[in-house]
C-alpha cells in the first residue's frame, strides 16, 4: 500500500509529497479546484488545511480526502499495473 509521509502545501494547489517508498515531487491538483467537495478549497487558506491519515491519505476538514494511490500514480505516471501486479492475474482468471 502506498503512503504519504510528508505533505506540504505549494502555490497554485500543488502538494510536495514525500511516499513511505522514498519517492518524492510535486503534483498539481488544480484540476480538481471547485468541482464538487473541492469547491471549498476555493476558500482563502481551507487548501493549506491539508493533513495526513493514519493510513497514510491526505485530508482535508469537512471529511474531503484523496486516495495515496491516485496521488502517486498522478505524480509518477505509473498506471493501477505497476502498483498492483497481482490484479493482473485476478482479471485474467474472472
Amino acid at each position: 500500500m502506498v503512503e504519504v509521509l510528508e505533505v506540504k502545501p505549494g502555490d497554485d494547489f500543488r502538494l510536495f509529497l514525500k511516499f513511505k517508498d522514498g519517492v518524492s515531487g510535486s503534483v498539481d491538483l488544480s484540476s480538481y479546484v471547485g468541482k464538487g467537495v473541492f469547491s471549498a478549497w476555493l476558500e482563502p487558506g481551507f487548501f493549506q488545511k491539508v493533513s495526513i491519515t493514519e493510513e497514510g491519505a491526505l485530508k482535508w476538514p469537512g471529511g474531503i480526502d484523496l486516495c495515496p494511490d491516485a496521488l502517486y500514480m498522478r505524480m509518477t505516471g505509473k498506471k493501477p499495473e505497476d502498483l498492483f501486479p497481482s490484479l493482473i492475474g485476478n482479471f485474467a482468471h474472472a
